[in-house]
């Protein structure tokens, strides 16, 4: 039998038009570039953009170890490596597609200029879309004055911003040559303005998502964008002493390991970035927008704000944010797409995520309920020695078991799960007990109470008393009054295990 093949050749002016459109934003976009600079050893990366005339242009440009000619000409290939590829642990690469279908999402013609690092001369190529319109894969490959009158122009605008780096070489540059989101679908006189407002989203995006390279001691990452030197911006700001943390968790994941921490915002900061203070947004989010799950892949963010579907956002949650550490060696199992801009969650490791956000909703419902409540504790000495402390309510002097009394703080280091969660039952019915009868008791919201009694202990103490025949009525009506919580506040788990008897 004879086998009959047809040449199904793609059109390359129409594949790269459909590949680019992969999600970039202009930042996304900008960010894979800098991916590469990184990944090339760079230290300082300037982004210039000339809208004095049209088609604008951006130079993208980095002090990296560069390329010889023959690098170039493969990294400029569809793809120019497999993404099976055994990459180094600093590699941010993954497709071998970034540095095309970044810029071609943002032009039409790009010409990338390298040269290996102390050496002179730079090699050149361009991808053009109007070359490919034949149906034939041309790559330009730029003379000797074509390079020339290329680095000249990024000469020219590097030299006229203010903010330069010091004793700058630029080992590899990029050009995008017209930016034709801006100038084919805005009318001309929007179109200098609106790329003036999307330079600000991008200061911020990768203020953001780069800030570990930037506030590294040694080898620390610069980033220019024309006149602007840009300042790192870390979502989770440990120096701030009111900034919590829950105990992290780790575990391998495929041949790498992945970890997972989480943290509370203090209540101040709703007030606090209403007012425009940036240490808990960047300029154009507001907390809500900044809360949920943050994917660091060696290091470079690529992932933030939003809980990838395992739960929906809430004003209760918009102080928890959630800092997910893994390599690059698990990028197949994470579905990484070709901008590093979306992850799938995994089954396997979907249990272990939800039960962690579970704990940590819990503390950021505490946080937040907690921030219109005004109380007022005494300042503790360093070794208390008092069994009960004091705080100020619109009742009056409330008392409480102090936990950092030693014999209570020993024997609940001595206890195990079980029966420390039986203590710190007990310990909430005595507090509530005695300010009852000193009638200053003011029953409060579940949520809002962070210091003594977790859910999960709760839920343990109830499965015991049943257990020992206690019933449900008698748990309703006599154990969970003397707790200090108002019933309607307690979690539906709780409510559901006292159902029906």
């Amino acid at each position: 039998m004879h086998t009959k093949f047809e040449d199904v050749t793609p059109n390359p002016e129409f594949l790269i038009k459909s590949i680019s459109e992969q999600g970039y934003s202009f930042e996304a976009a900008l960010a894979d570039l800098i991916d590469n600079s990184i990944s090339a050893d760079a230290t300082q990366v300037e982004i210039l953009i000339d809208t004095k005339k049209e088609p604008f242009t951006l130079f993208i440009a980095d002090n990296g170890l560069g390329m010889s000619e023959p690098e170039l000409k493969s990294c400029m290939k569809f793809p120019s490596q497999s993404p099976d590829t055994t990459r180094g642990n600093s590699d941010l690469g993954r497709f071998g597609l970034g540095m095309k279908t970044a810029s071609f999402s943002q032009t039409r013609k790009f010409t990338t200029l390298s040269r290996i690092r102390g050496t002179e001369k730079y090699a050149a190529r361009t991808w053009d879309l109007e070359l490919l319109k034949n149906n034939e894969w041309k790559l330009f490959v730029n003379s000797f004055e074509n390079i020339r009158e290329h680095i000249k122009k990024y000469q020219e605008a590097s030299d006229s911003r203010f903010n330069g780096f010091e004793n700058f070489s630029a080992n590899t540059v990029i050009i995008w040559e017209g930016l034709y989101k801006f100038e084919q679908y805005l009318e001309k006189k929007n179109r200098e303005k609106a790329l003036f407002n999307e330079i600000t989203i991008i200061a911020d995006h990768l203020s953001l998502v780069f800030h570990r390279f930037m506030e590294k001691n040694e080898n620390r990452l610069q980033i220019r964008i024309n006149n602007q030197l840009l300042n790192p911006f870390n979502p989770f700001p440990l120096q701030e002493k009111d900034f919590r943390s829950l105990e992290f968790r780790k575990r391998n994941f495929g041949n790498d390991s992945i970890k997972i921490e989480g943290f509370i915002l203090p209540s101040r900061s709703i007030k606090e970035s209403k007012s425009g203070l940036s240490k808990w947004t960047i300029k154009n989010r507001s907390l809500m927008d900044m809360e949920g799950i943050y994917i660091y892949r060696a290091d470079r963010l690529i992932l933030f704000g939003g809980w990838n579907g395992l739960i929906k956002k809430a004003p209760r949650l918009q102080l928890a944010r959630l800092q997910v550490d893994i390599g690059n060696h698990a990028d197949h199992l994470l579905h990484l797409n070709v901008a590093k801009s979306q992850v799938i969650i995994p089954h396997e490791l979907k249990n272990a995520f939800q039960s962690y956000i579970d704990d940590l909703k819990l503390e950021a419902e505490r946080e937040y309920f907690n921030r219109g409540i005004k109380q007022f504790k005494e300042t503790k000495e360093k070794n208390n020695i008092q069994l009960f402390e004091r705080r100020i309510s619109s009742k009056g002097p409330v008392l409480e078991i102090n936990r950092d009394f030693e014999l209570i703080r020993s024997l609940l280091l001595d206890l195990d799960k079980k029966q420390a969660a039986k203590l710190n039952m007990l310990l909430s019915m005595v507090n509530t007990r005695v300010n009852k009868i000193r009638k200053t008791q003011t029953d409060q919201s579940f949520l809002d109470d962070n210091t003594t009694l977790s859910k999960d202990e709760l839920i343990m103490n109830i499965k015991d008393l049943k257990h020992r025949g206690v019933s449900c009525s008698a748990i309703s009506q006599c154990v969970l009054p003397e707790l200090g919580y108002t019933i309607e506040s307690l979690p539906q788990d709780v409510i559901k295990l006292l159902e029906g008897s």
